[in-house]
C-alpha cells in the first residue's frame, strides 16, 4: 500500500482548511434545498423568468383614437416633465420633435429600442409603460392659436396657494409612467435626449403608487396622509367616465378624443398631521381611515348622507369636511384623478419633503375644474395640512396611428 503522505487532522479546536470548506458549502446547499423545498411549497414560481414574463413584458398600445395613459390603469410609477420651447420654435421645429418623440414613445412603450438608443437592453421590459403627450398655451400658439381652447392658461388665484415657479406652467408635457422605475428612468432619458435641441427642462416631479403586486388592480390609492384618494373617480369604460373626461354635448372636448389634464403639487405637512387624533382626521376628511368609507356608511363605495346628524344635532360629516367640499352637487362637475405619491429630499432644517401629485382629467377645465377648487379653496379642513406649490394645465391632444405622430392635427 503507498504510504500515506497527508498530515494527522488536527484535533481540540483546529480544523482542517479542506473539510472546512467542504462543510461549508454543503451547509450551504442544505440552505438552499430548504429555501427550494420552501418556495415549492408555497407555490412560488421556480424558474425566475417566470416571475419577469407576468409583468415586464406586459404592452399598452401607443398607437390609437386616444392617448394611452389616461384610462389605463393606474401605473406604479410616474414622472411628470414640463418642457419649455427654444425661443426659435418654429412650426416646422416643433413638428419635427413631436415626430421623434412619437416614434421614440412608440417603440419604448412596447419593449423595443428607441433610435440611437445606447442601452437598448433597458427597453426590453416594459411593465406597462406608457407616455402621454400634453400641451402648453404658448405651443398651442405657436402652431395654430385660433384653436387654443379658452381654459388653456393659469388657473384663477387661490387663497391657499404658495406656488412656485420650478414646479407650474410649461409648454410641453410628458407624462411617463410604468410599472418598474428602471423602465420609466429608461424612457425618460431616451425622451429627453430626443427633445433637447428643441427645449429646455421646466420642471420634473417623480411619484409612486403601490408596487405591483401589492394590491388588487383597481384598488383605490392611499396618499401619504393614510386616506384612500379617489373613491368617487368615474370608471374607464363606462358612459360616466366618456363625459366627464372627453366631453358631451354639454360639456364638448376641445377636439374629438382630446381632453385636458391639470396637475398640482400639493405640499402635505405629515409632522402636522401626526399631531392629530385619528377622529379629528377622519371627520377633517368626512372618511373613515380603515377603508374609505364615508363616515355615514359602512363600505367605500356607499354614497354619503349629507343629512345624517349624531346626537347632538350636529352633520355626521361636516360642511368643512374634504369629501362635502370636493363633492359638487352640480353632477357635470366632475374629474378623473389620476394621482401620485411623492416623498423628495427635504431642505435645511426639514423634516419631510412629501405630498401628491394630484393629476386631474375633464373635458374643460373651466366649467369642471375650477368649481371643484373654489369650494375646497373656500373651507375644505384639510388645508390645515395642505398647501399647493405647483399648478399646470395642458390641452391632451388625440392619439395617433402608425406613420402618423401626437398632435398633428395641429398641423393639418
Amino acid at each position: 500500500m503507498p504510504a500515506n503522505t497527508e498530515k494527522p487532522e488536527q484535533t481540540g479546536t483546529g480544523v482542517r482548511r479542506r473539510h472546512l470548506l467542504f462543510g461549508g458549502a454543503a451547509a450551504g446547499l442544505g440552505a438552499l434545498a430548504a429555501a427550494g423545498a420552501q418556495l415549492a411549497s408555497s407555490g412560488a414560481a421556480t424558474n425566475p423568468a417566470q416571475a419577469v414574463e407576468a409583468n415586464g413584458s406586459e404592452t399598452v398600445p401607443f398607437y390609437g383614437p386616444r392617448q394611452a395613459g389616461i384610462d389605463t390603469g393606474a401605473q406604479a410609477h410616474g414622472v411628470f416633465i414640463a418642457l419649455d420651447l427654444s425661443p426659435e420654435s418654429t412650426p416646422q421645429r416643433i413638428k419635427s420633435l413631436l415626430k421623434l418623440l412619437s416614434s421614440d414613445a412608440a417603440n419604448l412603450t412596447q419593449g423595443r429600442a428607441a433610435l440611437a438608443d445606447t442601452e437598448g437592453e433597458l427597453a426590453l421590459r416594459p411593465a406597462r409603460l406608457t407616455v402621454t403627450f400634453g400641451f402648453g398655451p404658448r405651443l398651442v400658439d405657436a402652431v395654430r392659436p385660433e384653436r387654443r381652447p379658452s381654459w388653456l392658461k393659469e388657473l384663477p388665484a387661490f387663497s391657499i396657494d404658495k406656488l412656485v415657479p420650478e414646479f407650474s406652467d410649461g409648454d410641453l408635457l410628458l407624462q411617463i409612467c410604468g410599472d418598474d422605475p428602471l423602465t420609466v428612468a429608461h424612457a425618460q432619458r431616451m425622451l429627453l435626449k430626443d427633445s433637447r435641441s428643441f427645449t429646455t427642462v421646466r420642471w420634473v416631479q417623480t411619484g409612486f403608487r403601490r408596487a405591483y403586486g401589492t394590491e388588487k388592480p383597481g384598488t383605490t390609492m392611499r396618499n401619504l396622509f393614510g386616506q384612500v384618494d379617489g373613491t368617487s373617480n368615474p370608471e374607464p369604460g363606462t358612459e360616466g367616465f366618456e363625459k366627464v373626461v372627453y366631453g358631451d354635448g354639454k360639456i364638448p372636448a376641445w377636439t374629438e378624443n382630446g381632453t385636458s389634464l391639470v396637475i398640482r403639487r400639493i405640499s402635505m405637512n405629515l409632522d402636522k398631521w401626526d399631531e392629530l387624533d385619528r377622529s379629528g382626521r377622519e371627520e377633517s376628511v368626512g372618511r373613515k381611515l380603515s377603508n374609505g368609507a364615508p363616515l355615514t356608511g359602512s363600505g367605500e363605495h356607499d354614497d354619503p348622507d349629507f343629512a345624517a346628524v349624531n346626537p347632538v344635532g350636529f352633520p355626521v360629516i361636516a360642511e368643512f369636511s374634504h369629501l362635502r367640499r370636493a363633492r359638487p352637487e352640480d353632477p357635470n362637475q366632475r374629474i378623473f384623478r389620476r394621482a401620485f405619491n411623492y416623498d423628495a429630499s427635504p431642505g435645511t432644517g426639514a423634516l419631510s419633503d412629501s405630498g401628491l401629485i394630484f393629476a386631474s382629467y375633464q373635458a374643460d377645465v373651466d366649467q369642471q375644474f375650477v368649481p371643484i377648487q373654489r369650494s375646497l379653496d373656500e373651507l375644505d379642513l384639510l388645508n390645515e395640512w395642505t398647501t399647493p406649490v405647483g399648478s399646470a394645465v395642458f390641452a391632451i391632444p388625440p392619439g395617433c396611428a402608425p406613420g402618423g405622430f401626437v398632435g398633428e392635427q395641429l398641423f393639418s
